[in-house]
């Protein structure tokens, strides 16, 4: 009868289920209210999971969806590590990304689940830092040309053993970091995070029991990989290509990176291919695999339609090629520290190739992935100060939908820091924020616009890094939608402005001013079939000028009052038909 009640009570599994995604909700809530660093506290760069004693992951919290396929690597690392030698009270982190982390700022925190004796699970949070030593402050820089300049390399170490501190491997991290008080304070936050994980799993387990808990679990891992082949199946079979481009890899530039995809559907299995990708790079945006595979259970995610839970039961029908050597699985010792924006990109090239299959449910390109800076500066009395922004920008636009303006990719999920909270911690005024007139591409649903950002440095000694892409490659449209406008970065010397590139680290002065503008999101459709009142609409609120309306869009605005010249309107749209 126990068994009975176990496999077929629906209700009760929901219940489970749904207990979990709060425990592990509370994991990352827990951590935006106590962590140091603005890059965690109000751009939440980071995301919580639970797994199984098998090491299988069970549940996903608020997090970023590029970090969904990464866990699990990160968990079979501490396990190959560690084996049985877990006891109740260890504590393990690690960031090297050649042993289970993506890049050396995200440090992963594993905290095993005990009850009692028995091992149970495990809590997991992974966190973007600001700093973990290296070359440039902040730890990202594109420019970097080996792992060993990126900063300290952590493999799966006991940041507690047996609920004691090791007090060796915290002084090791704050010697080589320039905030250690940050960075301490972090990972304490990360701490409390996965001992509220544990403290959420024990009450469940003394609700429903080991036995039933466990059983639960291979239901949910199966209950996911049946939706996911359901819904792989109802896809046209066959094999989709499509390539995308990165500007370059921060060291050579003007040498563009290639992403190319071959993307197989066979029945309720998915394959992507990525061979044919430019081999690893010079500069640091090469892409672990773990972090490759995420990107590409995101893009599958992101298509399904119907509530799959996010476990480990997703990723069984859907395999990854990422052949070693290459932008997408580097050796050893590859820089990776700026390999955000090369998921990104893996991520446009499959919905490229996913528009070829499901049209209406995917959008133009966005932004490319955000703009990523870190500012090192020094105050009058030497007092050191670094501060971490991401820089949100677009998405593209679908059949049905107009991009969105001035948010997260879809696959970052955090958000711009407010200008009040910039300048309270960094050394800067925010001289303007708003969206860029003119940004988003052309079509029959417009693209989202760029955001730009522009500020002046108020320290005498500062250091500059970025990280941005799409100029060279700007976000494509679809189905005849123009591309999104490409992103810019200015540095003011005095009156003058000097176009930087898209990559780089600077040292700044007080006075000079930086002006950056994210990439604008593609179009789709043909602009000539735009709504004429969109249009309209659009002029009126600021995102299209008059002149672009004219010809981009082939609609005639007046003003004075604001209308439409439905004669010439009509007369620019039959000039393009013919």
């Amino acid at each position: 009868m126990k068994e009975q009640t176990l496999r077929h009570d629906p209700i009760r599994l929901e219940l489970i289920k749904n207990a979990l995604g709060s425990v592990v909700d509370e994991m990352v809530l827990t951590v935006v209210r106590i962590a140091y660093s603005s890059i965690m506290k109000d751009t939440m760069d980071l995301s919580s999971a639970y797994f199984d004693r098998h090491g299988r992951m069970i549940a996903q919290g608020l997090s970023v969806p590029l970090h969904l396929g990464s866990f699990p690597d990160a968990v079979d690392a501490v396990r190959e590590a560690f084996g049985g030698n877990l006891v109740p009270g260890d504590v393990v982190i690690l960031n090297d990304p050649y042993h289970g982390g993506m890049h050396l700022p995200d440090i992963f925190m594993v905290k095993p689940v005990f009850i009692g004796d028995v091992h149970f699970g495990y809590a997991v949070i992974v966190a973007h830092h600001n700093d973990v030593g290296g070359r440039v402050p902040g730890s990202s820089a594109a420019d970097s040309t080996e792992i060993f300049q990126e900063g300290l390399r952590i493999p799966p170490a006991k940041l507690y053993e047996a609920g004691r501190l090791n007090d060796a491997l915290i002084k090791l991290i704050r010697l080589n970091v320039r905030v250690p008080d940050t960075v301490a304070g972090d990972l304490d936050a990360q701490l409390a995070a996965c001992r509220i994980a544990e403290r959420g799993v024990l009450e469940l387990v003394q609700r429903y029991g080991i036995e039933e808990l466990e059983e639960s679990f291979e239901q949910l891992l199966d209950y996911s990989e049946r939706l996911t082949r359901a819904a792989i199946r109802e896809l046209p079979d066959g094999c989709y290509r499509f390539q995308d481009h990165l500007d370059d890899d921060g060291v050579n530039p003007g040498t563009p990176v290639r992403i190319a995809l071959a993307l197989t559907i066979d029945g309720d299995r998915v394959s992507a291919d990525f061979t044919g990708s430019s081999p690893q790079v010079a500069g640091a945006i090469n892409a672990t695999c773990s972090f490759t595979k995420s990107a590409v259970y995101f893009a599958i995610r992101s298509i399904i339609k119907g509530d799959v839970p996010n476990n480990s039961g997703y990723f069984r029908p859907i395999e990854v090629i990422a052949p070693e050597g290459t932008v997408l699985n580097p050796r050893v010792p590859a820089a990776c520290a700026a390999r955000g924006v090369t998921g990104f990109r893996v991520i446009d090239t499959m919905f490229g190739a996913l528009a070829q299959v499901v049209p209406d449910r995917v959008r133009a390109a966005g932004e490319g992935g955000t703009t990523s800076y870190s500012l090192a500066s020094h105050d009058a009395d030497g007092q050191f100060n670094l501060f971490r922004e991401a820089v949100m920008g677009a998405w593209g636009a679908g059949r049905d939908w107009d991009g969105v303006d001035g948010v997260a990719n879809a696959a970052a999920n955090i958000s711009n820091a407010p200008a009040e909270l910039v300048e309270h911690q960094a050394p800067v005024v925010i001289e303007r924020y708003a969206l860029a007139r003119d940004s988003g591409g052309a079509g029959r649903k417009r693209g989202g616009m760029a955001v730009e950002r522009q500020f002046r440095i108020l320290s005498d000694r500062a250091s500059l890094q970025l990280r941005s892409d799409r100029r060279e490659h700007p976000p494509y449209g679809i189905d005849g939608g123009a591309s999104g406008a490409p992103s810019k970065t200015w540095i003011s010397d005095g009156d003058n402005w000097q176009l930087m590139p898209t990559k780089f680290v600077k040292p700044l002065r007080a006075g000079q001013r930086v002006r950056h503008v994210t990439a604008g999101g593609g179009g789709f459709g043909n602009p000539a079939e735009r709504d004429a009142e969109r249009v309209l609409r659009d002029v009126r609120d600021g995102k299209v000028s008059v002149e672009a309306a004219r010809q981009t869009y082939c609609v005639e605005i007046l003003t004075c009052p604001w209308r439409i010249d439905e004669a010439a309107t009509q007369a620019l749209r039959s000039q393009v038909s013919a």
